[in-house]
């Protein structure tokens, strides 16, 4: 068996540095919370997938919704911090 290989070129050339920079591994961490209690609410949600919603399971993915938007007021007040006079 032949195998393929590509004979000429990238159209795009690679970067020589494709690990992420600092800003962006910041910015990463910073969304983190976000995406943690978006996953929370995503797994209660397909739980719910194969079978009817228990009282339980209304409690468990409000209280991931709940999460979910306090993640993402915190980020949004961290990206847009208060000034010290307003405080």
């Amino acid at each position: 068996m032949k195998s393929i290989v590509a004979r000429h070129t990238g159209v795009t050339p690679l970067p020589a540095d494709l690990e992420p920079t600092d800003a962006e591994l910041n910015e990463i961490e910073a969304e983190m919370p976000v995406v943690l209690a978006e996953v929370e609410l995503l797994d209660a949600l397909i739980v719910l997938l194969d079978r009817p919603a228990s009282e339980f399971d209304g409690r468990r993915i409000r209280r991931a919704h709940r999460r979910v938007l306090v993640a993402r007021r915190d980020a949004a007040n961290k990206s847009c911090p208060v000034p010290p006079a307003v405080a």
